[in-house]
C-alpha cells in the first residue's frame, strides 16, 4: 500500500487501486533512528524476517571473522557486540548473544573463545524493562551479567560508524557489530488520513477504534493512539491482538445493524526473555522470574502460533535446542532488508561488515 484516499475510498497499491467498504489500517511501525536514519545500514533493528537474518549473518560472521584475524585489536573489535536500547527487544538480543557465546558456540573455533566475547547494553534511561516492576529489573540485569552482558544506564548513543559506537560525548565503544532496539516511528500511512495525530504520527481514534470523520476507517496496533485511564495504551502485540479482533466484532455487528460498542483494553500482563531457564514475567498482581517465567514464555508463544503442526513443530525444534545446546542452522544469507534508504534514494546494500583486512 502506497496511498490512502478516504475521500474516494480508494487505497492505492504497488498491483493497482483497489476500492473498499471498510479499511483497517494495521501498518505497524518501523526503526526510530531519531533523525539518523544513516545509522540504520550499520545498526539493524529486529522488525521482520529479513532483519532477523541479517542480524544472525552479522553476528555469526563476527565470529568467524574473529577467528581468521591476527590482529589482537580487530579480534576484539569483531568480539564486541553492542546493542542499544534496553526494552524487551534489546534485552532478548543481548541474552541471546551472550547464550550464544558460552553456550552454542563455545566448542566451534580453535583460535578464539567465543565466551570472552564482550557484549555491551547501552540504556539512555535509568532502568531497562521499562513497564516493568523494579524487583524484575534488578533480576533481569543479574541474569543478563551472569551471560557476560555489561548494561549501561543512562548512556545516549549520539554516533554509529561501521567500526563502532559513541555513547554520550567521548566514551567511544571500538565494535563491528552493533544492534538497534531503542525505539520506533509508526507508518507513515497514518498522516495520509488527514486527521490529528499525536508527536509521533500515531493517528488519534475514537472509542470504537474509528477515525473521526471517517467512521468507516478503523486503525490498530502501533499506528493508533488510543487513550485508555488517562494514558495512551503501549505499541505492544497484546495491544494489537485484542484490538483486531474488537475490530472484526465490530464490524459484523454495525453490518448486522447493532452497535459497534467501545474498546477495552485487558492487560494479561507481559513477559521478556534473557536465556536459557531466564525470563521475568508479571501478571497481574504476581511478579515471578527464573525458570518458572521462561517456562510460561515459552508456553504463551507456543500457543499464539496458529496452526496444531507449527505448535508441534516449534515444540520439537525448542526441545532440541533445550536439551543439547545446539541449533539446527547456521546459515549465513544476505537480503535486502533496511527500512530507510541511501542518499541517493537506492534501497543500499546490506551493511555488510568490512572484515578489515
Amino acid at each position: 500500500v502506497t496511498q490512502v484516499e478516504p475521500q474516494a475510498k480508494q487505497i492505492r497499491t504497488t498491483a493497482g487501486i483497489v476500492d473498499y467498504d471498510y479499511l483497517v489500517l494495521a501498518t505497524g511501525s518501523r526503526h526510530a533512528y531519531f533523525g539518523n536514519n544513516h545509522w540504520e545500514r550499520f545498526a539493524p533493528g529486529l522488525k521482520t524476517l529479513e532483519q532477523a537474518t541479517e542480524i544472525r549473518r552479522r553476528v555469526l560472521l563476527a565470529f568467524e571473522r574473529a577467528e581468521h584475524s591476527a590482529h589482537p585489536e580487530q579480534r576484539s573489535e569483531f568480539l564486541t557486540f553492542v546493542i542499544v536500547g534496553g526494552g524487551p527487544t534489546g534485552v532478548e538480543l543481548a541474552g541471546a548473544i551472550g547464550e550464544m557465546a558460552h553456550k552454542t558456540l563455545r566448542k566451534e573455533f580453535k583460535h578464539i573463545d567465543p565466551a570472552t566475547a564482550r557484549i555491551i547494553l547501552l540504556e539512555g534511561g535509568d532502568r531497562i524493562l521499562a513497564g516493568f516492576d523494579k524487583a524484575l529489573m534488578d533480576r533481569a540485569i543479574r541474569d543478563l551479567e551472569t551471560l557476560g552482558v555489561e548494561v549501561r544506564l543512562n548512556n545516549m548513543v549520539t554516533d554509529i560508524r561501521e567500526d563502532g559506537v559513541r555513547a554520550g560525548d567521548d566514551d567511544w565503544i571500538p565494535a563491528r557489530t552493533v544492534l538497534w532496539g531503542a525505539g520506533v516511528s509508526p507508518s507513515e500511512l497514518g498522516r495520509q488520513l488527514g486527521t490529528e495525530c499525536d508527536r509521533s504520527g500515531r493517528v488519534k481514534v475514537n472509542r470504537d477504534l474509528g477515525v473521526p470523520g471517517h467512521p468507516e476507517i478503523f486503525v490498530a496496533g502501533d499506528l493508533a493512539h488510543f487513550e485508555q485511564d488517562g494514558s495512551p495504551l503501549p505499541g505492544v502485540a497484546g495491544v494489537a491482538l485484542q484490538q483486531g479482533k474488537f475490530i472484526g466484532t465490530a464490524i459484523a455487528r454495525e453490518v448486522s445493524g447493532k452497535p459497534r460498542g467501545s474498546f477495552r483494553y485487558r492487560d494479561r500482563g507481559s513477559m521478556a526473555t534473557i536465556g536459557h531457564n531466564k525470563a521475568v514475567a508479571q501478571i497481574g498482581r504476581l511478579r515471578f522470574a527464573g525458570y518458572p517465567a521462561w517456562i510460561a514464555w515459552v508456553f504463551v508463544h507456543i500457543y499464539y502460533l496458529s496452526g496444531f503442526r507449527n505448535r508441534v513443530f516449534v515444540m520439537l525444534q525448542w526441545a532440541w535446542v533445550y536439551f543439547t545446546n545446539r541449533r539446527n542452522m547456521r546459515l549465513i544469507l544476505g537480503k535486502n532488508w533496511r527500512f530507510y534508504p541511501d542518499d541517493n534514494g537506492r534501497p543500499g546494500d546490506n551493511g555488510r561488515q568490512n572484515s578489515g583486512e
